[in-house]
């Protein structure tokens, strides 16, 4: 690994004060999405007599919990008709604790909350169903299904069955249905029935003012990483866009996406929960990948780190799993890159002979394979390959003077037999 720490040193490379600039100007500019989403949050506007829809999608994490019961606690404050939680939700990834304080908060709210399963093929599974139990009032859209804990899930007519909901047996279509129905359910939602035309039945539509509230920019995309395929992807992508970065020079677009991947990616892991075999097993993958594109040829420690990628991948979640598509798509994208990509990049950034590497000009080695005409060489430990400049092969084992740089490629000469030293023939 000393040609390694040799390569970071070099001038103009100084990869941690480099990586460092990368992650500060990753970290400012999500400070800057911070404040503009607290101050967007604050200037929304307070507004009562209405029906407050919150869209609930995806796991429950800490963002999404603050934002159901913020909308709970606003809504009663203001004295607003009804909540009504869109929700769609595979469980739950906040505590016991925080969960129960969630529910708490909606069973002592003097609102009515009520929860529509929907749109159509929704679900609500594990901690999520939950807050259907607390609901005053709870319909699943058709083909949505309800998931209590250790139990199989069920469509809406066994949920009315088994008393899981209570909205007289009826499937809730749309969210405009369930409003509508609310009515019925002594939630104090004004309705008017519109007669048909041409023979149609009448229908009935809400009168009650009817608003919706969403997660602000950040807080979505805070969200959206604490998905476990997403912050998987953006923490492994940012990692191998920051290995790219080691090995460049100067502070480039790479080093600056892959620190803000990467922090959004942990954002997210540090949320779900993750297990520290897995974390540790990617990012011990990075360092086996680093080893072999530094010599510019995929070796054991390739293989090593592929192997390390994988099993990281696999074992990277507790009680959360990922998709196999997702699996697959990363794992052998990972591959390709580390194989054929990386070393193809780095070769090009690479391609003027004199970058930092004038030391090993004259340096001695040894031929670990047959260099004939090309093949690989150790100088100072650490493998390299490297191309004859003579006609004459040179076999495994033999000694060798490094003669000229070529990238990332050295033009080896035999030390047995040679005219006199490299460097003696650059002084004259």
């Amino acid at each position: 690994m000393r040609s390694l720490r040799t390569l970071a040193r070099r001038p103009g490379h100084i990869v941690v004060p480099r990586i460092a600039v990368a992650l500060f100007v990753a970290v400012g500019a999500l400070t800057v999405l911070v404040a503009a989403g607290a101050d967007s949050a604050g200037a929304q506007e307070t507004r009562c007599d209405e029906v407050r829809v919150a869209e609930v999608s995806g796991l429950l994490d800490p963002v999404l919990v603050d934002f159901v019961e913020h909308t709970v606690l606003e809504a009663d404050a203001c004295g607003a008709v009804a909540v009504v939680l869109q929700l769609d939700s595979p469980g739950a990834v906040v505590s016991e604790e925080r969960l129960g304080r969630l529910v708490a908060t909606i069973e002592g709210a003097e609102v009515p909350v009520t929860v529509w399963v929907g749109p159509a093929g929704a679900a609500a599974r594990d901690e999520a169903f939950e807050l259907v139990q607390v609901a005053d009032v709870a319909a699943l859209a058709p083909r949505s299904r309800l998931q209590p804990p250790g139990r199989s899930s069920v469509g809406s007519d066994q949920a009315v069955e088994q008393g899981l909901t209570a909205f007289g047996g009826r499937q809730a279509a749309t969210l405009g249905d369930f409003i509508v129905n609310l009515s019925d359910h002594d939630v104090p939602v004004e309705v008017e029935v519109i007669e048909g035309t041409d023979g149609a039945d009448p229908r009935r539509q809400p009168v009650t003012r009817t608003r919706f509230s969403g997660l602000s920019l950040v807080d979505q995309l805070a969200h959206t990483v604490s998905s476990p395929p997403v912050a998987y992807l953006l923490f492994t992508i940012g990692m191998a866009l920051l290995l790219f970065e080691l090995f460049t020079a100067g502070v480039g677009v790479a080093g600056v996406v892959g620190a803000g991947f990467f922090l959004l990616g942990g954002y997210g892991l540090g949320v779900l929960p993750t297990t520290t075999l897995g974390v540790g097993l990617l990012v011990f993958s990075m360092f086996g990948f680093a080893v072999d594109i530094q010599t510019g040829v995929p070796r054991a420690w390739t293989g090593i780190a592929i192997v390390s990628y994988l099993l990281g991948s696999v074992l990277l979640f507790d009680g959360v799993s990922l998709s196999w598509i997702t699996l697959v798509i990363s794992i052998l994208g990972m591959a390709v890159a580390m194989l054929a990509g990386m070393p193809a990049m780095v070769r090009s950034r690479f391609s003027t002979p004199t970058i930092g590497r004038e030391w090993m000009i004259g340096e001695l080695g040894t031929a670990r394979t047959a260099v004939d005409p090309d093949g690989t060489v150790t100088v100072r430990d650490a493998p390299w390959r490297a191309r004859t400049n003579r006609a004459t092969p040179i076999a495994a084992g033999e000694a060798v003077r490094v003669a000229a740089i070529d990238g990332l490629l050295l033009e080896v000469e035999p030390l047995e037999g040679a005219a006199r030293d490299h460097r003696q023939r650059s002084a004259e």
